[in-house]
């Protein structure tokens, strides 16, 4: 992968002017995967001679949704299926933090020491995200998480921040010759914030190397396109309206953007969160610096970047910064792709359309 921080900077797929469910969720895993090929594969493609295949693949990956469209060369479908799921494996041998024997969840317990490509990957990307968030982005505040509630744990009715915090910071943890150094064995990484979308990435590697020029891959909400849908237009991506619980599928949509290539995630703290005795929202954005949930009137932060991990991250980077701060960064960042979506205060929306991100507004 290249060109990440070039300018150090739940929604739906929309193909063929049908909606595809792709609300964002944490990297939690499943069994079930599947596919089907629709019957209209073959469309002819706009400013073309000829006719492109395009092949559609759907079904479970990282435990989420899983929708592929790609004008794949030579490639039955079974076959492509039959790559991604290998991939799915790799991914979560790797980097989950709900598969006991994945290597993260190894790596957190100090049971080994040794990284594989994609750890590094994410940890060095983090970094440079991490660069410009002032602290609110950090991949160490996996206890954290897991005291609020939302790693796979039972949430702890009053958790011990202050405890908790002193073995959190990215500063604790570094890699040298290709072993993992912590300067407190207590310290453990989250990847769920930037793991997901640099699956995306790999998938749109993989779909790139059996030949596709025009694609859209999405795991759980994380899109990466290139090209055109079978109409020749650019992909179209909707965002949905970030009331609390909004689950529909595609039913409120706030706004739609254009992609011919490149990343896009959207964070919000409408769907995974709880109330606590007292009433309090606790959503599963965690701010490293308080140890506590970042909770503001920013509700949903979209960002299109070169790839899906840069989006990802910097999707939970602007979230965790809460809304006065976000805005003022984003402003800072003249080159940065962002789509805020913020309370009113009036049971109401206002929104925040960088001017990098203008142009992808579809009206």
């Amino acid at each position: 992968m290249k060109n990440y921080l070039p300018f150090l900077h739940g929604f739906i797929a929309l193909n063929s002017g049908k909606y595809y469910f792709c609300g964002k969720t944490s990297l939690r895993y499943g069994k079930d995967a599947y596919f089907r090929t629709p019957r209209d594969d073959v469309r002819n493609l706009w400013g073309c001679g000829g006719k492109v295949s395009y092949t559609t693949v759907d079904g479970t990956m990282l435990g989420t949704t899983l929708h592929v469209v790609a004008d794949v060369q030579g490639t039955s479908p079974q076959e492509l299926y039959a790559a991604v799921m290998a991939l799915d494996r790799e991914a979560k041998a790797s980097m989950s933090i709900f598969d006991p024997a994945s290597l993260l969840s190894r790596l957190n317990r100090n049971q080994t020491d040794s990284v594989d490509r994609h750890i590094a990957f994410n940890l060095r990307l983090a970094d440079s995200i991490s660069s410009l968030s002032d602290g609110r982005y950090d991949v160490t505040v996996k206890p954290l998480v897991e005291a609020w509630g939302f790693a796979g744990k039972e949430a702890q009715e009053n958790p011990n921040v202050d405890s908790i915090l002193a073995f959190v910071g990215r500063q604790k943890v570094r890699i040298e010759n290709g072993r993992l150094i912590k300067d407190d064995p207590r310290v453990q990484l989250d990847f769920n914030s930037i793991a997901k979308g640099y699956t995306v990435d790999l998938l749109a590697q993989l779909v790139e190397s059996f030949g596709a020029r025009n694609y859209i891959v999405d795991i759980g909400g994380e899109v990466r396109c290139k090209g055109v849908n079978r109409q020749g237009n650019p992909w179209r991506i909707g965002i949905e309206t970030p009331f609390d619980g909004n689950m529909s599928n595609g039913e409120y949509l706030q706004r739609r953007i254009g992609m011919t290539e490149g990343g896009l995630a959207t964070s919000g703290n409408y769907r995974r969160f709880y109330l606590d005795a007292k009433g309090n929202k606790i959503a599963h954005t965690i701010d490293p610096r308080t140890g506590r949930s970042a909770v503001s009137r920013l509700l949903s932060v979209t960002v299109a970047a070169p790839t899906c991990a840069e989006a990802d991250a910097l999707g939970t980077m602007f979230l965790a910064m809460g809304a006065d701060d976000a805005l003022a960064a984003a402003k800072s960042m003249p080159r940065m792709k962002v789509y805020f979506i913020l309370a009113d205060g009036a049971d109401g929306y206002e929104e925040y359309v960088s001017p990098a991100m203008k142009a992808a507004i579809m009206q």
